[in-house]
């Protein structure tokens, strides 16, 4: 049995995960998919405060609360900047890191450098209909989800906080923190910045894979997800 901690990107929630966490959990896995302050079905708990370090936090108390070791940690998409700064906080509990066709942010880097044909659309959405600090979400043929998904994504996504895009990742040690670590690209959607970050994850000698999906590879391909991660 592994434990697996499934990250969920921006403007997400635990939900996106069902089919892959099922999956795994009737292989007698054990499968946490926490939901991040602020979005989701803790969308309430949104505020001007809630930031990259929140979302640090929020995952860094499920290892600790839960006892969790010898974990599996997974990031989709903004999720990899959470997993980089959990697994910089507590490398000895984590197992393999998974980044899923997600940002690998070095110290002092953030998100928005890293997606740069999209900052102004983000800061733009922020502050036209988020009270300049929430970020409307993306809709989902943008990310070229399945079409039976698509309604389904756009009805679930909330706004997601821009602090967290903002913030500069404070990290002691490179990316990853010397964890064994596998990239895995999304490779069937127009304007993805995931291409320039593999070559990240080739240079620091991560084994890479590409599925040829769009950016949502739970629900895209949720059986070779399962197999990919089964298999660690």
């Amino acid at each position: 049995m592994t434990t697996f901690v499934l990250v969920h990107g921006a403007w997400h929630g635990g939900w996106c995960w069902s089919r892959v966490r099922s999956a795994l959990q009737a292989q007698g896995h054990q499968v946490f998919t926490p939901t991040l302050t602020g979005v989701g079905q803790r969308s309430h708990l949104m505020s001007r405060d809630v930031n990259l370090s929140t979302h640090i936090e929020d995952i860094a108390a499920v290892l600790q609360w839960e006892d969790l070791n010898d974990v599996v940690l997974c990031g989709h998409s903004y999720g990899g900047c959470v997993i980089s700064g959990v697994a910089d906080r507590m490398p000895g509990r984590i197992r393999h890191l998974v980044y899923l066709d997600a940002f690998v942010p070095e110290n002092g880097e953030n998100l928005l450098q890293h997606a740069p044909l999209h900052a102004d659309l983000f800061l733009a959405g922020a502050r036209e209909a988020g009270e300049g600090y929430k970020m409307p979400p993306i809709p989902a043929v943008v990310f070229n989800v399945n079409e039976a998904d698509r309604a389904l994504v756009d009805a679930r996504c909330t706004m997601h906080p821009l602090a967290a895009f903002q913030e500069k990742i404070k990290l002691a040690a490179p990316a990853g923190n010397g964890r064994p670590a596998t990239y895995v690209l999304a490779t069937d959607w127009e304007g993805s910045p995931f291409p320039a970050v593999k070559q990240r994850a080739v240079a620091k000698g991560w084994r890479t894979v590409d599925m040829n999906c769009g950016h949502d590879v739970m629900l895209d391909r949720p059986a070779e997800l399962t197999a990919l991660l089964a298999a660690l």
